[in-house]
């Protein structure tokens, strides 16, 4: 049995197609895998803080000499690491805004972003001194775009810091098994919309059932 982590991070709420694309692969999923268990994080509607000057202080203190503040700090960076190590599978909804990843992603990112929890920084004379440890992992990022043309070779190629970011992110702890699945021309809609969702819903039911 695997245990799936389900993350939506657009604020829409009905009108959100990563969310609908997301809904769609953890049921489909669960249809194939009934035994499978998920925790499910809306991050879009219930953002997590982000990074203070407390947390990071209490990040790089070790645990035995952190002060009660210091534990309260970062109390719900532990939470987010524990459920996110926790695991073996992400299905993850994040839309591109402005070339990138919303803000609310983000946060989040920087907060499971953590050393000794899921990197090792061992400073030496090599070029990278860090360490991933979030290893043997499965992700599914669906992500919804206002246009077309982000994809390699695409005209908005060099615009795209959405999908280069997360690779690099997630590649930096360990997970380097992900699978982008891409609803586009939401500004468009019609036709172009349609045909993009028909496109996106084949992909998950092909990646279900492999």
């Amino acid at each position: 049995m695997a245990h799936l982590l389900h993350l939506d991070s657009s604020p829409r709420g009905e009108r959100s197609h990563s969310r609908q694309m997301t809904k769609e692969f953890v049921e489909q999923w669960k249809q194939v895998n009934s035994g499978d268990t998920v925790t499910y994080r809306d991050i879009g509607h219930n953002p997590v803080p982000h990074v203070d000057e407390p947390c990071i202080a209490a990040a790089f203190t070790p645990p035995e000499q952190r002060t009660s503040e210091l534990w309260k700090s970062i109390r719900i960076s532990d939470q987010l690491v524990d459920e996110f190590l926790a695991a073996d599978v992400y299905v993850i909804g994040v839309p591109m805004y402005n070339f990138s990843v919303p803000s609310t992603f983000k946060a989040y990112i920087d907060q499971i972003v953590r050393i000794g929890r899921t990197v090792e920084f061992e400073p030496d004379d090599s070029a990278n001194g860090f360490k991933p440890l979030v290893l043997g992992k499965k992700m599914f990022i669906i992500e919804s775009r206002g246009d077309s043309g982000f994809r390699p070779g695409g005209r908005y190629e060099k615009m795209n810091h959405h999908d280069p970011y997360l690779v690099t992110v997630f590649g930096f702890i360990g997970i380097t098994d992900i699978t982008f699945i891409h609803v586009e021309n939401d500004e468009y809609g019609g036709q172009k919309l349609a045909d993009s969702i028909a496109n996106a819903r084949i992909q998950i039911a092909e990646l279900v059932r492999s």
